[in-house]
């Protein structure tokens, strides 16, 4: 991007979020060339942006940005290094980095087509299904999520699901001008939360469902809820917002937005199938659209994708995107990496199958869908991360006891918990009460309804899972996913689920 005089870039920002800046003299001329949030990337000609942390601040680290360059300062608390250059005080630190990287990189979300996903479930299957139909419709597009940004052809790792708001900016001014005319994009509620998507516009937006999930961070599900309609209201009134019906939250977003589409599996609304046949194979269904009926054939099996299905038809017919490249976009979507991802072939004894489910609804979705797959049995492998919410620990063991043959607790990513506590707290759901029944007028033991076992090391359990499987078994690997490392303390090790499971498939005796 061009470089714009200091002066000239803060009085735009404070177009968008109110500043206080400080007589600027001379430096009112020094020319902008980056916008940094961590000290350590500064270079110079910077506005270095100090956040407010949970742990720490940013304005702690303003005296070694200056010295690495900065030419201001912008953070939410008064000035705490003395240097040369300005101190520029925000209301809000974080809509301040926001305004600051939507101002440098000319507002790039104004040039394409951008929608948004949000939900606790479906978001990275949604964006690989709206990029399938953008392909059809002959549209270069982008996509930004859980399991990587892509820009045209060019598919990077993603740090997060939803970028902090410069590396977002910079993305989409990417996407603009290498001739991206649509994006794709997951919005956590965190990311709505902490204004990453701040002074961005989007031109559609779907909600999927919403979950417990994140309590950790909310506290509780309204506090979630309100976080994740910010997207809603964030929409301008001709944007077409896709609003799921099924989810007891759906008709408050309805009230909220403009232009809603709706859509639902188990009651009428805009976007619906008149019929519909769920197979191995895939998804079979008639569709109703406010623009005609279309067909719906999709390589992906389970009522979850047909939600997904289903949310993604309305925003595209929202857009005027016609059913044909909507059709044909949805029967040739790619698998998508770590969701239903099945890693067995047709030669081994066994199916294995790994998820990224990770709440107790989307695991009960999962084990759902893999019982209407008539295994002979299903074994379910699956932990908790540490560091997040607790309270959905003994909801996922229940769910895995209710719908499972046998359960596998292992660690998922214990970050600085036990592992071994993490299952505790799993298992607390899993097993019956440890204490004795009466029975005609005697003491019986407790019974336990689904047989279980702990192994704390995750490659031990998925190699045991799947080596001492009985033949026409199914393995359900649940809750990293397309994850390739494994947070352990503070160390991040290389782990990945899949690879692992076919590793145990070899040794077993299987293909792969």
């Amino acid at each position: 991007m061009p470089a714009r005089t200091l002066g000239a870039f803060l009085a735009d920002v404070a177009r968008l979020t109110p500043l206080q800046a400080p007589d600027l003299g001379a430096a009112e001329a020094g020319l902008v060339w980056a916008i940094a949030y961590d000290s350590r990337a500064v270079v110079p000609g910077a506005v270095f942006v100090a956040m407010r942390g949970t742990q720490r601040d940013g304005s702690a680290y303003a005296a070694q940005a200056i010295e690495k360059g900065a030419i201001a300062v912008i953070a939410d608390s008064p000035a705490l290094a003395s240097g040369h250059v300005p101190w520029i005080v925000a209301e809000r630190g974080r809509q301040a980095l926001a305004a600051c990287a939507a101002t440098f990189y000319d507002h790039p979300s104004d040039k394409l087509l951008l929608v948004g996903v949000t939900g606790t479930n479906g978001k990275t299957t949604s964006t690989y299904l709206l990029e399938g139909i953008f392909r059809a419709a002959g549209w270069t597009s982008g996509r930004i999520g859980t399991t990587g940004y892509r820009v045209g052809n060019d598919e990077r790792p993603s740090a997060r699901t939803t970028p902090e708001a410069p590396d977002l900016q910079r993305l989409l001014r990417e996407m603009v001008d290498t001739g991206c005319r649509a994006c794709a994009m997951e919005v956590s509620s965190h990311a709505l939360d902490l204004d990453r998507v701040a002074f961005t516009r989007f031109g559609a937006a779907i909600f999927t469902n919403l979950t417990r999930d994140h309590l950790d961070y909310h506290g509780d599900m309204e506090a979630y809820f309100v976080a994740k309609r910010r997207l809603f209201e964030m929409l301008p009134p001709e944007a077409p917002a896709a609003i799921n019906l099924d989810d007891p939250r759906g008709e408050r977003l309805v009230e909220t937005v403009q232009r809603p589409i709706t859509y639902a599996l188990t009651r009428e609304a805009d976007v619906w199938p008149t019929s519909m046949t769920l197979t191995l194979r895939g998804i079979e269904a008639e569709v109703r659209t406010p623009a005609g009926t279309m067909p719906l054939r999709m390589p992906m099996p389970g009522r979850p994708n047909a939600y997904n299905a289903l949310g993604v038809v309305a925003a595209c017919v929202g857009l005027e995107i016609p059913l044909e490249a909507i059709a044909d976009g949805l029967a040739t979507v790619p698998a998508v990496p770590g969701r239903f991802e099945v890693v067995s072939s047709a030669s081994d004894d066994v199916s294995v199958i790994v998820d990224y489910a990770h709440t107790d609804d989307a695991l009960k979705n999962l084990l759902e869908t893999a019982r209407a797959l008539a295994p002979q049995r299903i074994v379910t492998v699956f932990g908790c991360g540490g560091d997040r919410d607790k309270t959905k620990r003994p909801l996922m063991g229940a769910v895995a006891a209710r719908l499972s043959d046998l359960v596998i607790l292992t660690s998922d990513n214990p970050r600085s918990e036990d592992p071994a506590a993490i299952i505790e707290d799993i298992k607390r759901g899993l097993v019956p009460p440890e204490r004795p029944t009466r029975h005609a007028g005697h003491n019986v033991p407790a019974v336990q309804a689904t047989p279980w076992k702990a192994i704390v090391d995750r490659e031990e359990a998925i190699v045991r899972a799947v080596v001492d499987a009985e033949p026409g078994d199914l393995v359900l690997v649940a809750g990293k996913g397309h994850e390739s490392t494994q947070t352990i303390g503070e160390r991040v090790l290389p782990f990945d689920d899949a690879k692992v499971a076919r590793a145990a498939l070899r040794r077993r005796g299987g293909a792969r």
